[in-house]
């Protein structure tokens, strides 16, 4: 069995790819890391640009759109991705039916652009669910004030959400209610809840990062605020999933939503190359890895290490949130990184723009 089938077999937590690329579909690299135990894909602004940019496998595709709209041709390639991947993982989408919940999907996020506009987030989520047109498409929502009223709408219309972009325990908590209150409407509107499914992506090593840069060289922790905040977030999983709303939903068939531990590659080279790997393994959650550090876990990954599986070590791990110096707000800081992360893919999706209007008015074209 390889380590990656182990997360999974042995400690129900999902290994998913941070990546989607064209040429991953083309030479069956994505096939190959579905057999060594992948189990879903995600992907973001940031991905899209890169994979643009940094190989050739889209030159030819770009032209083959046959329009000269960035956005139009960014959207039709990304749909193509997505849809082709989602074939790929289709296998594990089918096998996992009827469990506590269903894995094999694949996400595509809404235009960035859109995070503080509910509208047309609602709609930009229907239209793109529409045309990708597989059962194991997640579309990604930033859990913006915004981002929380669309994701109930979209949710309340049986489509698979992944929430995106949480750095913090009030917004966590937020996207739980806002989980529920879409899983309520959508049973009252005779959707199949059993087919609706939901992952809260928690940004990771963004934490430690942050805060990091505040706490004295000397600070025993720094570097460990970012899996005490995990562990406090699947405290309030457990203790979420455990209420009564929760329990009526599950009767009538809906999967939990499980907890997405993103942004897990670690920043600072001082610290272990799968702290935010093994540190987090626990039941009903999933860990979405770039490349690298997918790579690492599959060669020498130690899920049994990690500090979730007990609720004692929970517990203890979480109380490191009370040593916060007073001056340094937990809140405002999460906040801080919640705006920066939607800037941040802003930023990147009009760069993505940029390189394909340059491959559209590229001579060679």
């Amino acid at each position: 069995m390889s380590v990656l089938h182990r997360y999974h077999r042995e400690y129900d937590q999902s290994p998913w790819v941070d990546n989607i690329r064209r040429d991953w579909l083309d030479d069956g690299t994505l096939q190959r890391l579905v057999d060594e135990g992948v189990r879903g894909v995600t992907s973001n602004p940031s991905i899209f640009a890169k994979a643009f940019s940094s190989t050739s496998a889209y030159d030819a595709a770009v032209s083959e759109v046959g329009s000269l709209d960035p956005e139009t041709v960014f959207e039709a390639l990304a749909v193509r991705d997505v849809r082709d991947a989602c074939d790929v993982l289709q296998t594990v989408y089918r096998d996992s039916a009827g469990a506590r919940y269903r894995d094999g999907f694949v996400s595509l996020e809404v235009s960035p652009r859109l995070a503080h506009d509910t509208l047309a987030t609602v709609d930009a989520a229907v239209r793109l669910n529409e045309v990708v047109g597989r059962e194991n498409v997640m579309i990604k929502i930033p859990a913006t004030r915004a981002g929380l009223e669309a994701i109930r709408a979209v949710l309340s219309r049986g489509i698979n959400v992944n929430v995106t972009l949480i750095f913090s325990l009030e917004r966590y908590h937020e996207v739980l209610e806002t989980w529920t209150q879409g899983l309520e409407d959508a049973r009252e509107a005779g959707h199949d809840l059993s087919r609706i499914a939901s992952v809260a992506s928690f940004f990771v090593s963004r934490v430690d990062t942050a805060f990091d840069a505040l706490l004295p060289a000397d600070s025993d922790l720094r570097g460990r605020l970012a899996v005490a905040q995990v562990a406090r977030a699947y405290e309030l999983y457990l203790s979420w999933i455990g209420s009564d709303r929760v329990a009526s939903l599950l009767d009538d068939g809906a999967q939990v939503q499980r907890p997405l531990w993103a942004s897990t590659s670690t920043k600072n080279p001082a610290y272990d190359e799968l702290l935010y790997v093994d540190s987090l393994v626990a039941p009903d959650t999933v860990n979405t890895m770039p490349d690298a550090t997918l790579s690492s876990a599959a060669d020498h990954g130690r899920p049994e290490r990690s500090l979730l599986l007990e609720e004692s070590s929970r517990l203890e791990c979480a109380a490191l949130l009370e040593s916060l110096p007073s001056e340094l707000s937990l809140a405002e800081v999460t906040q801080r990184l919640e705006d920066e992360g939607v800037a941040a893919f802003v930023s990147a999706y009009d760069e993505l723009l940029q390189t394909i209007a340059a491959k559209l008015n590229s001579p060679t074209r």
